[in-house]
């Protein structure tokens, strides 16, 4: 983690970011914030489609636009779910392409969440 950015800021950038999603079939928006090495946070929201392969996940959108921006080094993300849901296995598999060591943070629409590693979510992961 960035020592300039908290935790908690980090799940409030991914609340903020869940109120832009796009869930008109699912009802179930999530945000995410990705925080790069040098402590900016790139959000994203999920964005689904009636074509539901065409659906991406809030942490797919966050860490693609990251790395869209030239942004290589992640260090953390935060996931904000109205329960606290965990990210799937699809988005599990980028992040551990993308950021294997970052930290993870699974929240809810209260603000509580819960802390783990990229690394504990997959341990199986494929690799290169």
């Amino acid at each position: 983690m960035n020592a300039t950015v908290s935790p908690q800021q980090l799940v409030a950038a991914a609340q903020s970011a869940r109120k832009q999603a796009y869930a008109p079939y699912s009802n179930y928006a999530v945000g995410a914030a990705v925080l790069t090495e040098n402590g900016e946070i790139i959000p994203g929201c999920n964005v689904e489609n009636a074509s539901y392969g065409g659906a991406i996940c809030a942490e797919r959108v966050a860490l693609t636009s990251a790395i869209a921006q030239g942004k290589r080094r992640l260090t953390a993300i935060a996931v904000v779910t109205v329960d606290g849901g965990s990210p799937c296995g699809f988005c599990r598999q980028v992040m551990v392409e993308l950021g294997a060591e970052m930290d993870v943070y699974i929240g809810d629409a209260a603000g509580n969440f819960r802390s783990t590693t990229v690394r504990a979510l997959l341990p199986d992961a494929f690799g290169a």
